[in-house]
C-alpha cells in the first residue's frame, strides 16, 4: 500500500513548481530543487525532471522539526507540518530558519489536515534523527580546538600515540599520530582539523606538503562541515595519501570506539546503544 501511495503521489500529486528535499546519505547535507517538468516513463523507471537550486545545505540549518520530517522513511512525502515550505523558502533565500532564530512556526489551522501530514511523515528514519542530536552535540561542546581532542581521543582508542599542537597558530600540524607503544611505527599520520567553513581541495593539498616536513606517511583532513565537490573529487587519487572526515564519517568513526574513550569524554557526549526494528521495505 506504501508503495502504491508513493507512486501515485509521484504522478498525480507533485506539480511543477513544487520544492524537492533530498537528504543526501554519504555526506551531512540536503539538496533542495525545484519540479520542472510532467511524470514520465522512461527506460523502465518512473522520472520527473527537477532543477536542482541547491546541491548541498548543512543540515544544522534547519530546525529539529524539519529533519524529523525530513527523515521520513518514505521516499516520496509530502512535508506541510509547521510551515515547512515557508522555511525553506527562507532558508533557500539565505535567511536562518525562524525555527532557529526564536520566531515561533505558525501552527496548521486545519486539524484534520495536520493529522493526515502528521500519519504521511511519522514513520521516521529513527538512525538519521540519532545523527542529528549526535551533530548538535558535539557542535555545541566540541567547538574549536576541543574537536582537536576529540579526534586524538578517538586515535588514541585505534593504538595510536599522539602529539596535539596546543591552541593557537599550529603550523598546518593540529595532531601528530604514530602507531606502536611509542608511536615510532608506521603509519605515521599528520592531521589537521577544521571546525568551520567547507573546505577546499587547496587546502587538502597544502597538508600533503605538510605531511613531507614532518615525516608523515598519511594524513587525515578532518573539517565539521565538510569539504566542496572538487576535494570530494580527488578523493580516488589520493586514496592511499590523505583520507578526509566530515562530520557524518566523525560520528561513524566515533560510535565505533565509544565505549574505549575516556570517561571524560563519555561523560562530555553521554550516549547509549539501542536496537530497533527495521521496516520490511528497508
Amino acid at each position: 500500500m506504501n508503495k502504491a501511495a508513493q507512486l501515485w503521489a509521484f504522478l498525480k500529486r507533485i506539480q511543477e513548481d513544487d520544492f524537492v528535499v533530498l537528504p543526501l546519505k554519504t555526506r551531512s547535507l540536503i539538496a533542495i530543487g525545484k519540479v520542472v517538468g510532467n511524470y514520465q516513463y522512461q527506460d523502465g523507471r518512473h522520472t520527473r525532471k527537477v532543477q536542482w537550486i541547491k546541491d548541498g545545505i548543512p543540515r544544522s540549518v534547519f530546525g529539529q522539526d524539519l529533519l524529523y520530517s525530513f527523515g521520513a522513511f518514505m521516499t516520496v512525502c509530502q512535508i506541510k507540518r509547521n510551515n515547512a515550505e515557508e522555511r525553506v523558502k527562507a532558508i533557500l533565500d539565505g535567511k536562518p530558519d525562524p525555527h532557529l532564530s526564536g520566531k515561533k512556526v505558525k501552527p496548521a489551522i486545519n486539524k484534520i489536515q495536520d493529522e493526515i501530514d502528521s500519519a504521511e511523515e511519522s514513520l521516521v528514519d529513527l538512525e538519521e534523527q540519532a545523527f542529528d542530536q549526535i551533530r548538535r552535540l558535539i557542535g555545541a561542546k566540541f567547538r574549536g580546538h576541543n574537536l582537536t581532542r576529540l579526534i586524538e581521543a578517538i586515535l588514541n582508542t585505534h593504538g595510536y600515540q599522539t602529539y596535539r599542537a596546543p591552541e593557537g597558530p599550529d603550523g598546518g600540524v593540529d595532531i601528530l599520530a604514530g602507531y606502536g607503544p611509542m608511536g615510532f611505527d608506521k603509519p605515521r599520520i599528520c592531521v589537521q582539523v577544521k571546525s568551520g567553513g567547507v573546505q577546499n581541495d587547496s587546502v587538502v593539498r597544502e597538508l600533503e606538503g605538510v605531511m613531507s616536513r614532518v615525516g608523515a606517511d598519511q594524513g587525515l583532513f578532518v573539517s565539521w562541515e565538510g569539504f566542496n565537490k572538487t576535494a570530494i573529487g580527488n578523493v580516488r587519487d589520493g586514496f592511499f595519501k590523505v583520507r578526509l572526515w566530515d562530520d557524518k564519517k566523525l560520528i561513524c568513526n566515533l560510535l565505533s570506539c565509544y565505549e574505549k574513550l575516556p570517561d571524560e569524554i563519555q561523560a562530555e557526549l553521554p550516549m547509549k546503544r539501542i536496537w530497533v526494528v527495521v521496516p520490511e521495505d528497508e
